[in-house]
């Protein structure tokens, strides 16, 4: 349930306010509209050990980082590997800026907090509470699959060691008990959501067959589509990053053998290899796409998408329906998810990115709601086979009374 801590009492006659009775029946209206919000998990940061004997090292050669929270009671022997998002770096000057951040050095990092799925708020997360729970760092810059090196204008080195740093660390924790779990998830946010696309295989595969291991990308559908200008930015961005940091060994062979290396990395492709039960969770409408791939800097004139793309609520009718063609290509993307058994879709009309990892759209009044059910809600039907499917697309917005302004874009 939502909570808030501006929550005004309503204003009451002093005579009524000192009667007993309407006292006591407003604190318990306000119980039942406030729970207090339980203070976030804050979880420290572990390094990886021998990273550098591994060659499992982030951007600037320092080691990669996780976080990990152990489960308990019945959640013992469950887990949730999560792995963070944040872009990708596709040329050396883009990948020399980022190495000098948290997201290309363990030397930035820090403690994090874990909210949404990864809370251990029972009445928050009541599926996975009590799981234990990973947080893997991102400092590769290619969704944890580049495997090469290259020398940076200074003369130093950059690693591109995304895969070494996945399988390092996946083995690091599988001597920690991932390799005795009874159920376990592979999921993350944007760039880690297009990860948990890449590694999904993998990460089913290290299970006995008897352990329910599935995939949940998070805002990692990036589609190839031509923004404003006519140009295929996300296409570009993706074709550096591919080239430049290696990224090979975890794209399908058989698309490999029929398509060039940058196409085999966009998830419409990727899904077609997967074979490990996955639900694909991710707004038609997804904000950062929408910035960053249909409507970037420079392929407009002016400024005349900059309040449009900022919040899609002060978009013409015309600007709609520019993001009606982005929605309707996201829709035929996700079609061969349809007809896979076991597999789930939660495809919101929202204009968010990452719903996953936040209180307020996992699971709160604010949370987008299809077919009935919450985003937690349907992961946990989902996962858990309560329901006969999850396979849940949105209709055009502004349609959905449940997509929130509260929502993260």
């Amino acid at each position: 349930m939502a909570t808030s801590s501006k929550l005004r009492s309503p204003v009451l006659p002093r005579r009524r306010l000192a009667e007993p009775f309407l006292l006591l029946l407003l604190l318990l209206l306000l119980a039942a509209v406030a729970r207090p919000t339980a203070a976030a998990d804050v979880v420290e940061l572990t390094l990886l050990a021998g990273a550098q004997e591994k060659g499992a090292v982030c951007l600037d050669g320092s080691p990669p980082g996780y976080h990990l929270q152990r489960g308990f009671g019945s959640g013992e022997h469950s887990w949730l590997v999560f792995l963070e998002g944040g872009a990708w770096c596709n040329s050396i000057e883009s990948c020399s800026r980022r190495k000098m951040g948290v997201y290309g050095s363990s030397k930035f990092m820090k403690a994090a907090e874990f909210n949404g799925i990864l809370s251990n708020d029972q009445q928050l997360n009541s599926d996975f509470y009590n799981w234990n729970k990973v947080a893997i760092r991102y400092c590769d810059g290619a969704s944890f699959s580049g495997d090469a090196e290259a020398q940076d204008k200074d003369g130093s080195t950059l690693h591109f060691r995304g895969l070494r740093i996945w399988e390092a660390v996946v083995d690091e924790l599988m001597g920690k008990g991932l390799a005795t779990a009874k159920q376990a998830i592979l999921s993350g946010c944007s760039a880690g959501g297009l990860a948990a696309l890449l590694h999904c295989n993998d990460f089913h595969a290290r299970f006995p067959k008897e352990v329910s291991a599935k995939c949940l990308p998070d805002a990692g559908f990036f589609l190839d589509v031509e923004d404003l200008s006519g140009e295929r930015h996300m296409w570009s961005v993706f074709n550096g990053t591919v080239h430049l940091q290696n990224v090979r060994e975890v794209l399908s062979k058989d698309c490999l053998t029929k398509k060039d290396p940058t196409e085999c990395f966009f998830p419409a492709e990727l899904v077609k290899s997967i074979t490990a039960p996955t639900l694909i969770l991710n707004s038609a409408y997804d904000s950062w796409q929408i910035r960053n791939a249909l409507a970037p800097d420079g392929s407009f004139p002016g400024q005349s998408w900059s309040s449009c793309k900022t919040d899609i609520r002060n978009c013409s009718s015309t600007q709609i329906q520019v993001f009606n063609g982005f929605r309707n290509k996201f829709v035929d993307d996700v079609e061969i998810v349809k007809d896979k058994k076991d597999w789930g879709l939660f495809i919101d009309s929202c204009f968010t990115h990452c719903q996953t990892p936040f209180n307020i759209s996992w699971s709160s009044q604010a949370s987008p709601v299809l077919g009935s059910k919450t985003v937690a809600e349907a992961v946990g039907d989902w996962y858990f086979e309560r329901s006969y499917e999850v396979k849940e697309i949105d209709c055009e917005y502004p349609c959905n009374p449940t997509c929130s302004s509260q929502l993260p874009t």
